[in-house]
């Protein structure tokens, strides 16, 4: 499979050791406006995309990918504003878009066990629910995507997703009820940038011969 990464920080070098690890080739390396005048050509060649850029480059990186009939797997968050639009034209274009706000295997399953828990606890309303989220300091989104995924399953609205930015932390997701006589919580965390690469070159591989907007909901189904 032929792969064109785009944004090259962090994230992208360990999905090319990863995608290398399992036999992809990786045809282009995009990290700043400037190398698409360079390689253009070389993304065009590309199987399919992967985009771990930032919030002010995914849209256009989508369009383009779009444009050239590329599928495209997208990691970056914080694009919010834009993402009804950019899911409205894939889908009356037919293009082929894969998103995720986490492409870790193990939070993908924690979303569906805070699903379960939060439809649970709907009707304890002596609990009060909580979120917190910590991460790296250069993640740009505050809130995490991958919280903001998890608030939309609980089962009252939330005032305040506490977020912290600390250095060398990969993602801490909690998940509180809490009344006068307890606590209950559920928790994730992520040892490192590995499994979030391995999730995404996994769904880059499942996305191949496919048309429509998925998510990792759509890997998950048993």
């Amino acid at each position: 499979m032929k792969i064109a990464l785009l944004g090259y920080g962090k994230m992208g070098k360990i999905i090319e050791k990863t995608a290398s690890q399992n036999d992809h080739e990786i045809v282009a390396k995009i990290d700043h406006e400037d190398d698409w005048k360079v390689l253009e050509s070389q993304v065009k060649q590309a199987d399919v995309a992967i985009e771990f850029s930032t919030p002010q480059t995914a849209v256009k990186n989508i369009i383009r990918c779009f444009e050239f009939n590329i599928p495209i797997v997208v990691g970056t968050t914080g694009w919010d504003e834009q993402k009804n639009e950019i899911l409205s034209y894939a889908e009356q274009h037919q293009k082929t878009l894969f998103y995720a706000s986490n492409f870790s295997i193990g939070v993908n399953l924690f979303f569906e066990l805070n699903k379960q828990l939060a439809q649970m606890m709907k009707n304890y309303t002596d609990y009060k629910v909580g979120m917190e989220e910590i991460h790296h300091l250069q993640k740009l989104d505050k809130p995490s995507g991958t919280a903001i995924s998890l608030a939309k399953n609980l089962p009252l609205e939330i005032s305040e997703i506490k977020s912290f930015r600390e250095k060398d932390v990969f993602g801490i997701h909690t998940v509180s009820y809490e009344s006068n006589d307890d606590i209950i919580e559920i928790k994730h965390e992520a040892k490192g940038r590995e499994g979030f690469a391995k999730g995404a070159v996994f769904a880059a591989e499942w996305l191949i011969g496919k048309t429509g907007i998925f998510t990792m909901s759509d890997i998950l189904k048993p």
